[in-house]
């Protein structure tokens, strides 16, 4: 399994938009803001809010065309095909 790093606005913006199967996972950087759409795409996905030291401190599964705001700001968020990876709040990625 790859890190896919989505650190441009193009990349940010593209996701896994109509992508029709996704087994890596992808890591969103540079972000002003943590809310999160599933416009476009074609499989659930888990979602997980990661603060400055890359730990997950929320997480959430998601069907397409959904929106999601996290409770608050997060540094990274790593999105993954629903069921991919285990991780649990307090986890943390390196």
């Amino acid at each position: 399994m790859k890190i896919i790093i989505a650190n441009t606005f193009f990349k940010r913006f593209k996701g896994l938009m109509l992508k029709k199967d996704f087994n890596d996972c992808i890591l969103f950087t540079n972000l002003k803001d943590s809310s999160i759409h599933t416009m476009f795409m074609l499989f659930e996905i888990d979602v997980y809010f990661l603060d400055e030291n890359k730990t997950v401190f929320e997480k959430t599964t998601l069907k397409p065309w959904r929106f999601y705001k996290p409770k608050k700001q997060a540094k990274y968020i790593l999105e993954t095909k629903k069921g991919l990876l285990k991780l649990k709040i307090g986890d943390k990625i390196n």
